[in-house]
């Protein structure tokens, strides 16, 4: 695939606090991705858990999707295409051969609609982050098992979710194969945002010396649930390009990947490594 020369990517990373009513979930998510667009992002990154965030986790059994096809996917692919944009939409729930279980799937769109990737979130979120709240992804989800990351004409973007970006390993691997531009869909907690968020999403940007957008959900859900919001843009030597603190809205930055590779000429930690 053929590789901008330019070098300079707009990217942007929209900010929700989705709820239990899919269609109402998908309007918000046309009219942020518009003004992202508006704001010329070439790049949008919508948070996990984007198309619902249900009273029950089971809530999202009802509206999973085949692979390649349903209203949501149609939606994405239609709107990647209406604003010339690479989109990725993570997360949203694909069906899996286990009938009580989807897939946390974060698909990438390129600007003619085409789907150019998939990633399936690896690292499941079963943890009682206070006494009185806890979490079990895995009696819903079905974990995928590789990381990935997708050459575009952008660059290379690598895909991950959430919780994985306490594992450093798949971000090494993610590296290993090239990834310039990391976006992480999130919906953060709002008690581990607090104590970690900047700190993992930051370390991740530095270590790899990667750009990092993260969108992340930002608000009070219908379940009670309290995520932390924060999305945020990263440079590769950890400086924050942009964010937002709470609501929804949309955070754009202009992401140098030649400053990137000047960056990793000078500093060449990613040959470094010994393990």
């Amino acid at each position: 695939m053929a590789i901008r020369d330019d070098k300079r990517v707009r990217a942007a990373a929209v900010q929700m606090a989705s709820g239990p009513n899919l269609a109402g979930n998908l309007a918000e998510v046309e009219r942020l991705i518009g003004q992202a667009a508006e704001q010329g992002a070439e790049l949008v990154g919508l948070p996990e858990n984007f198309a619902l965030m249900g009273r029950r986790e089971a809530d999202k059994l009802d509206v999973a999707e085949s692979d390649g096809e349903g209203p949501i996917q149609d939606l994405l692919a239609k709107l990647a295409s209406r604003h010339r944009i690479h989109l990725v939409a993570g997360t949203l729930p694909l069906r899996s051969e286990n009938p009580g279980k989807v897939r946390a799937a974060c698909l990438l769109y390129g600007p003619d609609g085409r789907r150019l990737g998939r990633y399936d979130k690896v690292h499941l979120f079963d943890v009682g982050v206070s006494p009185t709240e806890a979490y079990r992804e895995s009696d819903t989800l079905e974990p995928g098992s590789r990381a990935v990351v997708v050459e575009t004409e952008l660059g290379r973007i690598g895909l991950a979710v959430c919780y994985d970006v306490r594992f450093p390993e798949q971000f090494r691997e993610m590296a290993r194969q090239g990834m310039e531009i990391l976006v992480l869909p999130s919906a953060f907690t709002a008690v581990t945002g607090a104590a970690h968020w900047r700190t993992l999403v930051t370390a991740r940007a530095i270590e790899n010396l990667c750009f990092t957008v993260a969108p992340d959900q930002g608000g009070r859900h219908a379940s009670g649930r309290e995520t932390y919001g924060d999305s945020l843009i990263v440079d590769p030597w950890g400086s924050v390009l942009a964010s937002r603190a709470k609501g929804a809205g949309v955070v754009v930055a202009d992401l140098d990947l030649h400053r990137q590779a000047e960056i990793r000429r000078r500093f060449p930690a990613l040959t470094h490594r010994k393990f």
